[in-house]
Order: structure tokens, then sequence, then C-alpha cells
């Protein structure tokens, strides 16, 4: 447990870049984005603060051990060899997560398995009893992620994963993880001198995540972590960073709308922003985008609108997105408009050029943020 630790950050792919440029700012030294997540060095103050203000991450793993294998009892040998006992106390609920890239082996099952047994049979050695195994709400938890000949073990400092904030108390029809919205809202370039508005927002979870972005609140600040479960938790420290981050908190007045057409979504994001503490920092409405107007003269629009792999059939979707074109051009002219979608056939029905994409993945499912800037008379390029 040295001044200097070996952290693994993993995030939605195509966050990657906007995930390392957080970290940095919070101290994390040598960052390095491969796809799916960020390396980085750093001390504890540096992997508290990421758990704590990081909006990206969806977790903080901390590397115990590296090594090559050939086969099974390799990857068991490694795991044995590491005193876990001097990491967590005895008592504590167990579980082993394992992920593979180009490994030989054919079964991650039986890989966990093997993980669990070296972890048990080390804590038995040492002291004649072993930890429990619980999948659920396991107090800590054990990575493993496997190459084509070398592996690496982590312990994971967040616990749950970050995208769970803890205010969510109501969902509607696939919702967006928390860090995803949070990425969409952060590539908008939206800042928190213009208005900002959701036309579909169904449970409200962009409209949180702007919120918090707004306000400068630290999306971890109503939940606990991981690493209060190991054995060199400080709790001053981590006190010390919870009150920093407070005071960062602004009290500057935002400009945030969402509506839908749906009152039960209506009714969830309320609740949802209630929870997280947004109260009335949204006007909400029922409406429907194809015929309202703009709450605003100019602004930035996000929105997670219906796709095929989600709701609506294609050919519905093919009649709603020309009527989408023609609202955005007839309503929202001065406005950037950003549709986070896995539909690629948006921009050509919709009948609009546009000015940016961005690839992004909404799990393993391949998707792009599209920006369309409508000024009068907007027609496809």
């Amino acid at each position: 447990m040295t001044a200097s630790e070996h952290f693994f950050a993993p995030c939605p792919r195509g966050l990657e870049a906007l995930l390392e440029g957080e970290l940095a700012a919070l101290g994390a030294r040598r960052t390095a984005a491969v796809p799916g997540g960020v390396a980085f060095e750093g001390g504890w103050p540096e992997c508290y603060a990421a758990n704590l203000r990081s909006r990206i991450a969806s977790r903080v793993l901390w590397r115990i051990a590296q090594f090559g294998y050939a086969g099974e009892e390799d990857i068991y040998a490694a795991a044995h060899a590491i005193d876990w006992t001097k990491y967590f106390a005895a008592g504590l609920t167990l579980r082993v997560n394992v992920t593979a890239q180009a490994s030989p082996l054919r079964s991650i099952e039986f890989i966990t398995l093997r993980i669990k047994d070296a972890v048990c049979d080390r804590w038995r050695a040492n002291t004649g009893s072993r930890p429990s195994i619980e999948r659920a709400r396991p107090d800590v938890r054990v990575h493993a992620f496997l190459e084509a000949d070398r592996g690496t073990l982590y312990l994971d400092t967040s616990g749950e994963p970050l995208f769970k904030r803890g205010w969510r108390r109501h969902t509607v029809e696939a919702p967006l993880r928390e860090n995803l919205a949070a990425g969409i809202v952060l590539l908008s370039g939206w800042t928190p001198a213009e208005p900002l508005f959701d036309p579909m927002c169904g449970g409200g979870t962009l409209l949180v995540e702007a919120a918090a972005i707004g306000l400068g609140v630290a999306p971890g600040a109503g939940r606990s972590f991981g690493f209060e479960k190991l054995s060199n938790f400080d709790a001053k420290l981590l006190q010390r960073l919870k009150t920093a981050a407070g005071e960062k908190r602004s009290s500057a007045r935002i400009e945030l709308y969402g509506s839908d057409r749906d009152g039960r979504a209506i009714e969830a994001a309320t609740k949802n922003l209630s929870a997280a503490g947004f109260a009335g920092q949204v006007k909400l409405e029922r409406a429907d985008l194809l015929a309202r107007s703009a709450p605003a003269a100019s602004g930035v629009m996000v929105a997670n609108p219906p796709y095929g792999e989600r709701i609506g059939s294609e050919e519905e979707l093919a009649r709603f997105y020309p009527k989408l074109g023609d609202a955005l051009k007839k309503h929202f002219a001065g406005w950037r408009c950003h549709f986070f979608t896995a539909d690629l056939r948006l921009p050509k029905l919709i009948r609009l050029q546009p000015a940016r994409r961005v690839p992004l993945f909404n799990g393993a499912l391949e998707c792009r943020l599209y920006e369309f800037r409508i000024v009068s008379g907007s027609h496809r390029g």
C-alpha cells in the first residue's frame, strides 16, 4: 500500500477521453485511455476523489497483481499467492468477477470458481476461516481481467457501480445509465449559462445529470463505496473530500426544461429529480415534441428518442423521424439539438445534415450521438 498505486476506471465505450480529462483534473497521474476505460496512477486521495466526483467512470479498480498464465492452475496459483487477509477483514462477504479478451481459456465460469477457491484457500491457510460468497451485495469484490497470456487481479474500490448514484426511484422503459447520460450532456458542449431541454425526458436521467453538472454536485455524494470495507480505509480523508466537494456546489440559476408525451414519465422524472435533490430546478410539462414550441429562443437540446432496439417498430420510426425533422425546423431555429440513438437511419430520415456524429456504446449496442444545428429554413445538406 504505497503512496502511488495503479488503478483502472472502466467507462462506457466512446467516453474514454472525457474520463481521462476528469481523472487528470482530480490529480490522477500517468493516465492512459484504452477502449473501455482509463488506467491511471495515484494515491488514495485520487482514488477516493475519482469515486466521489467522476461522472463518467463505472468503477475504480485497484490493481493488486499482474501475472502470466498458460492454464487455469496458473491463475489459481497467482490468486493464492496474494495475502488477501491484509486487504480486508474477516467476516466480510466476497464476490469474484472475471472478464476476458482474447483468452484461450474456454470457461469464464470455471476460472471464476478457481479464483474464488484460491482466495478462500489462502484465507483458510492464514486464519483457519474463509470469507462467505455473496453475489447480490458483497462487501468485497475481486475482479480478474484475462488477456491472451497475461492476467490482472483488482480489488473494486467502488462497490456498487458508480452510475448507481442513489437517486433513481422510478424508471420508465429502457432508461440510460447515469454515467452515459452525463457523457451525452458533456459531449453536447452545454454550459450552465444556456438553456437545456430534454423533450423526451422519460424518467429524467439526462435532466438529473445536467442539473448535477450545472450546479457542481458530486455524483457520489449520496452513496457509499467499496473502499470503505477495505483494511486501509481512511474515514477522515473521505470526510475531507466530501466537505470539499460540497463547497463546490453552485447556487447559480440554471435553465433546465423537460417534457414527455407520457404522463407516467413526467411523474417518474418529478420523483427522481426530487430524490436527487433537484426539485424545482427543472420545469417539466407533458407535451409532444412534434407539437410544442421551444422553451427559449436558443439553447441545447439533448434527447434519447425511441429506436427499434428499444421501443417501436422500424416502420413507425420511419414515419416519426421526418415529422421530427419538420418540428425542429419549425420550432427550434437557434438550437443545437443532440440525439442519442442506435438507429443509424436517423440523419437520412430526419432530412437534416448532422454537424457532428460521435460513436458511443450503450452496453454492447453501437450508437451515435448526432448533433444538428437548426437555423431558420434548415434543410437536408
